[in-house]
């Protein structure tokens, strides 16, 4: 039996947790890196470093040589992208690329990380593996990773892949201050901060890897694991954030019309400079909300969720320790060092 594994993404939030618990146990480890600099990376996380990419088939065949699983993360995470091609390429045609390579290889089970705004739930409705897709879009990244499941299912299917699916809603914890983080960072880091009022669904970084991993043992084939511990509304997660770093004005809350003008005014050219902190896809998605239900993962895999709080508290510790906080916290004074 092949005890080797193989990691995509091992340079990503997600991938790097993932290697660091992976690397621990038994077997050896081999990830990819695009570059010395992330060779390095996944080195000290553990892992042999593999240099190529999702498009160099050598490369993917070569790491997954004498493999019996493969978790593959990678993917472009951007719900305001710079280039869309770029990450439509990246999260459809590399994902393709990994399951052909695992079929090459005769890997015995692959992991993929799609996402939960894949569910396309509709508005209002609690989302889970079920429901029914609404039809549309709200980002291209939603719609990337929408249509690299589907080319996940059907090679893995047309290749005789044993494939699981994975389905973190927005991952939190120690080590994220991009993306989705900047949720709670605003809070944290405004005098006098706004919100609208919207639902939002977390996982804990722990919990998600903890999730790949239980999916790798556990998950039947075919199937789709939504990973999603809590859910609440901005204004309940913003009040938790006060009440654990020791209170702060709570933030004024903005219509919906006019937080729905102001995407539509990002249309214009200052929304597309790179990164940019708002721009129409994210209005439409906060506006949208996501209410996901992760009860599958917990009935089928064993998962069991940290409790938000517990999240929360253990997310803004590092945040305030690696100074992505500048406001001081009563709650949350800085260590020495």
């Amino acid at each position: 039996m092949k005890s080797g594994v193989f990691v995509t993404g091992g340079t990503g939030f997600i991938g790097g947790a993932l290697l660091s618990r992976i690397t621990d146990g038994p077997g050896w480890v081999k990830a990819l890196a695009r570059s010395r600099t992330g060779g390095e990376t996944v080195s000290g996380l553990g892992a042999l470093p593999v240099i190529g990419d999702l498009f160099d088939m050598d490369s993917l065949r070569e790491g997954m040589d004498g493999c019996g699983l493969v978790y593959h993360v990678a993917g472009v995470n951007q719900m305001c992208p710079t280039y869309k091609s770029e990450m439509y390429r990246a999260n459809v045609e590399g994902t393709r690329n990994v399951i052909r390579a695992a079929a090459d290889a005769g890997v015995a089970r692959v992991v993929y990380t799609s996402s939960a705004a894949t569910i396309g739930e509709a508005q209002g409705t609690v989302g889970n593996e079920d429901s029914e897709h609404r039809g549309s879009f709200l980002s291209d990244y939603e719609q990337s990773k929408h249509d690299a499941e589907i080319v996940a299912m059907q090679t893995a299917t047309e290749l005789g892949v044993d494939l699981v699916v994975v389905n973190p809603s927005s991952v939190q914890g120690p080590g994220r201050a991009t993306g989705s983080a900047r949720i709670l960072l605003y809070p944290l880091n405004r005098r006098f901060p706004v919100t609208i009022s919207t639902h939002v669904s977390v996982i804990d970084i722990e919990d998600c890897v903890t999730g790949h991993v239980l999916a790798a043992e556990r998950g039947e084939p075919g199937r789709r694991y939504v990973l999603s511990g809590a859910t609440v509304t901005v204004r309940e997660a913003i009040s938790l954030l006060a009440d654990l770093a020791g209170s702060w004005r709570m933030p004024l809350p903005v219509p919906r019309f006019l937080a729905s003008s102001l995407g539509m005014a990002l249309a214009g050219p200052a929304s597309r400079r790179p990164d940019p902190v708002l721009c129409p896809a994210m209005v439409r998605t906060l506006l949208h909300g996501h209410r996901y239900d992760g009860s599958r993962a917990t009935a089928e895999l064993g998962l069991e969720y940290t409790p938000i709080r517990r999240s929360l508290d253990r997310t803004i510790r590092w945040l305030v320790d690696y100074g992505f906080v500048f406001k001081k916290l009563p709650g949350y004074p800085k260590l020495d060092g």
